[in-house]
Order: C-alpha cells, then structure tokens, then sequence
C-alpha cells in the first residue's frame, strides 16, 4: 500500500513534536528537521489540528505541541484521519462488472487494507519515539547545526 505524502508528513510532524516533550515547537522547527516544504507543512499540521492531535498557539511564543498523550496517539487511526483509503470502486455500480453478484477484487483488496491498518493499530506514537534519545539527537542537533 502506499501512502501520500500529507500522510508521511503527518506521521514525521507529530515524531517530531513528541520528541519536543511537552515544549512548543514551530512549523520551521519541524520543516528543517525533514527538510520538507512549510507551505505543505502548514497544510499537514492545520489538518492534525482539525482532527484533534495538536494544539497550536498563535502569536509571538506561540507553537504547535501535542493535544494527547503519545500513547494515546495510535498510529493506524492517524492513518485512517489523514489518508483517503477508498480502495477501488465497483464496477457494478457503472454498469460493466462482468461479475453478477458482485466485485470480488474489491473485497480482496478491502480486506488487505484491514490487515494493513490492523498491524498499524498496534504502534501508537509513544512506540515511534521509543528511540527518543537517537532521534532527538539526530533531528534537534542537526537543526541546531544549520
């Protein structure tokens, strides 16, 4: 299965505010540790905003932190709130499925994507960080040393 970029952002943009532990960080602080773009950042994270999983804070000292726990963050519903996981659609519906009683390949394929999200159902974001002290030096030194 592959997943959209927003998704990988996601999932790097919340690593990256639990790594802060608790310390307001800003989009710039996120967009130089992955060197990914600000203007998509600022997209991924109104979207996490949206769905309940990071505070923001406007203004001078303003920020981004994270509005749970990272173990109450579980990754494969990250996944399910941010990406469109629609498999295919059914043939039947436009009027050319071969198949009278239904698309068979579609519930293959429904039932790969459950088994996909099943084993992402059992990480939550504290399981990502676990090696806080690898990435908190490997992403906040690098970013000091711009």
């Amino acid at each position: 299965m592959r997943l959209t970029l927003h998704t990988d952002y996601a999932l790097r943009a919340l690593i990256r505010v639990a790594i802060a532990d608790g310390k307001l960080i800003t989009i710039n602080d996120i967009a130089e540790s992955f060197d990914i773009s600000k203007q998509h950042l600022m997209k991924v994270v109104n979207d996490l905003s949206r769905k309940g999983y990071l505070d923001t804070v406007r203004g001078r000292n303003g920020g981004i932190g994270l509005r749970r726990q990272p173990h109450n963050i579980i990754v494969g519903q990250v996944v399910r709130d941010i990406e469109e996981l629609g498999v295919i659609g059914c043939l039947e519906q436009r009027g050319y499925c071969p198949i009278q009683r239904g698309c068979v390949l579609r519930g293959v394929l429904r039932d790969a994507t459950d088994a996909f999200l099943a084993e992402l159902d059992a990480y939550t974001l504290a399981d990502l960080i676990r090696p806080r002290r690898e990435l908190s030096s490997l992403l906040l030194d690098q970013h000091a040393g711009r």
